[in-house]
Order: structure tokens, then sequence, then C-alpha cells
């Protein structure tokens, strides 16, 4: 099992190929459908968003409420391919790295490889237990949509498997 911290760098994920087992370690930021729409607006107004895409990872999740004496609640991965018509602009930003499940449209594989990205499956079902790699959270955006708030995770051995790699090989036999 291959180790990767963020921010990913393009030797980092070049040596990704699709159906590899990770565990990420760093930074990676939280962001579902209602964010995304937020920041993408954001970036095509010219405006800040709420952090540098550069080199990181975006995990399309909406945490539970936390309980008390815990650091995050359940945070299992969303279907990804809603977000596809937002991701394009981020990877153009420099985005390097999605969390989320299942196949993804032939537009994001293509754009996976010209733009050196990756996009990571973890396991869905298993929100409880990917919450277990989270050391750190906090809402730093959009505090307004609840659980669709855009959070910054501190992440330790975050399970996922490389679903589509920087060549744009995918595991998904219709991606």
């Amino acid at each position: 099992m291959k180790k990767i911290h963020t921010p990913l760098d393009d030797v980092s994920v070049r040596d990704l190929k699709a159906g590899d087992e990770i565990y990420l370690d760093g930074i990676i930021y939280t962001a579902r459908d209602a964010a995304h729409k937020l920041i993408i607006g954001a970036l095509a107004d010219n405006k800040q968003i709420p952090f540098n895409p550069f080199g990181q990872v975006i995990y399309y999740t909406g945490p539970t409420p936390c309980p008390p004496g815990k650091v995050i609640g359940s945070c299992g991965p969303t279907t990804s391919s809603r977000m596809d018509p937002y991701t394009i602009p981020l990877l153009e930003a420099g985005l390097k790295g999605m969390i989320g499940k299942g196949p993804r449209d032939e537009s994001i594989r293509e754009a996976c490889a010209r733009f050196g990205a990756v996009y990571f499956v973890a396991i869905g079902g298993a929100g409880a237990l990917i919450a277990k790699s989270v050391m750190k959270s906090k809402i730093i955006a959009y505090p307004e949509l609840g659980p669709e708030a855009v959070c910054e995770l501190e992440v330790s051995k975050l399970p996922l498997w490389v679903a589509i790699d920087s060549t744009g090989h995918a595991i998904f036999q219709n991606s």
C-alpha cells in the first residue's frame, strides 16, 4: 500500500496508477454540491475561494454533526458524478485530487490526464470508519450550508483507491 501526503505534487500523482490502494495523510477540504456551486461562482467572478486549490484534494462529503468528544461525525463519500459540472475549473486552478464514490464522466477522465490529477474512491457506507482517519476538522467557509460547509480536515492513513489516474486510466468500465 502506498502512502502519500498533501499537498500533492506532479511526481507523486504520476506514480499513482488506477487500482492502487493508498493511505492519504495531510490536509484535505470537504465540498459537496452547494459549496461547489459557490466556489465555481467565485472563480468565475475572479474572487477568492476558501482555500488555495493548488496541489490540494477535495473530499466530496458532508460530515454529520460531531458527537461529544469526537473530532468529526460520520463522513462517508457522496456520489462524485454530481460534482462533474464543477470539476474542470478547479483542475484548471491547480486541484490535484478528488475523493468520492462511483464512476465519473468521460470528460473528467480526460481532464485528469490533461491536468495531471487523480480521482480517488473511498468506501461508501463506511463514514464512521473513515471518520477515524480525521485528526482535526474546522469549518473554513459557508457555515450557512450546515453539513455542506467547506471544512479543512487533517487526515492520517485515510484509506483510498485510485479510480482514475493522471493518464486517464480508470477502474470503472464506463469511465
